[in-house]
């Protein structure tokens, strides 16, 4: 599958995903559609992302802290992290979902530079590219090796810098909650959305970061607090959200 600039998307993109994805894209910015897990963690995942970030702004006095929105979706989290002033480049292997997140962003202007590009980490890495920040947010359980697909992130940054990861641990308790309950059950996601064999346990992504070259600087529990929004918690059975870093 290529990218829209002729690269070919490797092995750490699942074309299956990314079919998935594409076909919720138009209702992707819809707080009620299935999406409204996203939107609702959305608050807490960027300023989690923001408080681990923002001192990077002392290294770089004089612009804007470049970040990377890897697998941005429709921009979610692009368009929100812009808006608290850095420089964002939200790239997706969907392009259905990139359209949207132009769409979108056409309606909704942020305060930072935001720009959004149809390709993949790979592609960015042969050209180049190098980030002060990456965020990979509900990503790393849908790539078809995690371990290469951290080394690629790995290779995509600045020294001193940082990546923050949001993703499942993979439980019993992340079974019942986020596969049964959330897809089957309470209907939150569509059916499919999730395949538990593929969730990480924090040690796995520990062991994956330090095989890159980046070490864990702070995890957190991400937990829904009814009715409509999430908190930062100890726990981290289910969802959790990490920072690494390589300095």
């Amino acid at each position: 599958m290529p990218d829209q600039d002729g690269a070919r998307v490797s092995a750490s993109v699942s074309p299956e995903e990314i079919a998935r994805f594409g076909r919720l894209a138009a209702r992707w910015w819809d707080p009620r559609g299935p999406m409204r897990p996203l939107h609702e963690m959305n608050p807490l995942r960027v300023a989690w992302a923001d408080r681990h970030l923002a001192p990077l702004q002392t290294l770089h006095p004089d612009r804007a802290v470049r970040l990377l929105d890897i697998g941005c979706g429709a921009g979610l989290a692009s368009e929100a992290l812009a808006d608290l002033g850095y420089d964002v480049l939200g790239v997706d292997a969907s392009a259905e979902a990139i359209e949207a997140a132009h769409a979108h962003a056409v309606l909704h202007p942020v305060t930072g530079a935001l720009a959004y590009r149809t390709s993949s980490a790979e592609a960015l890495l042969a050209e180049g590219q190098r980030f002060d920040a990456i965020t990979a947010l509900e990503v790393i359980e849908h790539v078809t090796d995690p371990a290469a697909f951290l080394g690629l992130l790995a290779g995509l940054l600045q020294p001193r810098g940082i990546v923050v990861l949001s993703t499942l641990n993979r439980t019993w308790q992340s079974l019942a909650m986020a596969k049964i309950g959330a897809e089957y059950v309470l209907k939150l996601l569509p059916a499919g959305t999730h395949d538990w064999n593929r969730f990480i346990t924090p040690a796995e992504l520990g062991r994956f970061a330090a095989s890159a070259g980046l070490r864990v600087v702070d995890v957190a529990g991400m937990v829904p607090a009814p009715p409509r929004s999430w908190r930062e918690s100890r726990r981290l059975g289910v969802n959790y959200i990490v920072a690494l870093t390589n300095g």
